[in-house]
């Protein structure tokens, strides 16, 4: 009798904190969206995942403001995966035992991926603001903000042969333990080949995950092949170590990057004179006027990167897409919905006006090229 007592009392614990979660694994208050995303708020990459969680917070508190979604208010939940990928997957999980229905799924490519599956599975309507490897949306549930490593590495070729006309000689640096980096670098290069406005005279590389900080072999690489501009399709910890490096060595050379270089002017003790001209393809640019800008400031003190705006955008998309089906959480197949009404809507976004490719989950906008002056970025050509 105490055992089945004993027994009883744990299954009323274990339904009243369901209950407090609005069932386990589930929601079922239908004026209540659950909204979930991953990203690294420690570590290495802590930039990007910090700003991926202020700029989708920030947005989940002007809609809930204004009414929320088809008067549904938005639980926002955001958990720490260190851009490590075993992390995410056990992240994603634990939103979904506490009721996610709706994700903006992981910060990083790497990340993504590996929850790609269960997401799948599972249907959820899936829009990463930033994971841009080719294969990290590859389910007919997902969907991107920013562009994916082909467009970026195919327009960073395409800016560098029609608007530096005077670039004749191109380097290139990648890391190989990154698809990111992988997947640009080889789109650039298929792009610099088929324009044929100027050479690939260098190819270095190197490993990120040896834990070696020392760039001195590839630098000299780059510095005997006589090249005029080293393309460096890499997150901004590693090219700001190189750029640091080379300061003495690759005198004169321009340095263009991706935007994975957001977040390199908020580095700590950060040299900005070291990226001076600096030119980095992005969706983004902060402007003073723009109210997000002025909202973001305010509330954060500092000024929102790509990857926050990305976020920013991921949620007015959820935002948009549920409007568009016209439907509530509770409501039959209401995933099916809101993934489909993906292909329907248009957001006048701060990193661009966009549609979504149903197919493919690719946004369809135009990217603009920033260059570093005085620590700031300043456009260069939208």
């Amino acid at each position: 009798m105490k055992k089945f007592l004993s027994f009883a009392l744990a299954l009323v614990m274990l339904f009243g904190a369901c209950a407090a979660l609005s069932s386990c694994g589930g929601n079922e208050d239908e004026n209540v969206i659950v909204i979930g995303g991953v990203g690294p708020l420690t570590g290495t990459a802590a930039s990007y995942g910090i700003s991926v969680k202020q700029g989708a917070t920030l947005a989940v508190e002007e809609i809930n403001a204004n009414g929320g979604i088809n008067g549904m208010q938005i639980r926002f939940m955001f958990e720490d995966d260190k851009a490590l990928e075993a992390d995410a997957l056990s992240a994603y999980n634990s939103l979904m035992d506490n009721g996610m229905q709706v994700t903006i799924g992981a910060t990083t490519s790497g990340s993504n991926q590996a929850i790609l599956a269960p997401v799948k599975e599972d249907g959820i309507l899936l829009v990463t603001p930033s994971a841009s490897s080719m294969t990290s949306i590859d389910a007919p549930n997902a969907f991107r903000i920013c562009f994916n490593d082909n467009a970026q590495g195919q327009a960073a070729a395409k800016y560098i042969g029609d608007h530096m006309t005077d670039i004749k000689k191109v380097a290139i640096i990648y890391d190989t333990s990154s698809d990111y980096s992988k997947g640009l670098m080889t789109s650039f290069k298929a792009q610099a080949q088929a324009d044929n406005k100027f050479e690939i005279v260098a190819e270095t590389s190197f490993d990120s995950t040896a834990g070696s900080a020392t760039f001195a072999t590839q630098i000299a690489n780059i510095n005997s092949s006589g090249a005029e501009l080293l393309f460096m399709p890499l997150y901004y910890s590693e090219a700001y170590a190189i750029i640091s490096q080379a300061s003495s060595t690759l005198q004169g050379i321009k340095y263009f990057g991706c935007d994975g270089f957001d977040g390199i002017l908020g580095i700590d003790n950060v040299d900005t004179s070291l990226l001076e001209n600096v030119n980095i393809l992005t969706p983004f640019v902060a402007d003073e006027n723009s109210d997000f800008v002025k909202n973001y400031k305010a509330k954060y003190n500092s000024t929102p990167d790509q990857f926050a705006a990305d976020a920013y955008d991921a949620i007015y998309a959820i935002k948009a897409a549920v409007e568009k089906a016209n439907v509530k959480v509770t409501d039959k197949d209401f995933n099916a919905k809101i993934v489909a009404a993906m292909g329907e809507i248009t957001l006048d976004g701060e990193t661009g006006k966009m549609t979504w490719d149903l197919e493919t989950g690719e946004p369809n906008k135009d990217p603009i090229v920033v260059t570093i002056q005085n620590g700031q970025y300043h456009i260069l050509s939208e």
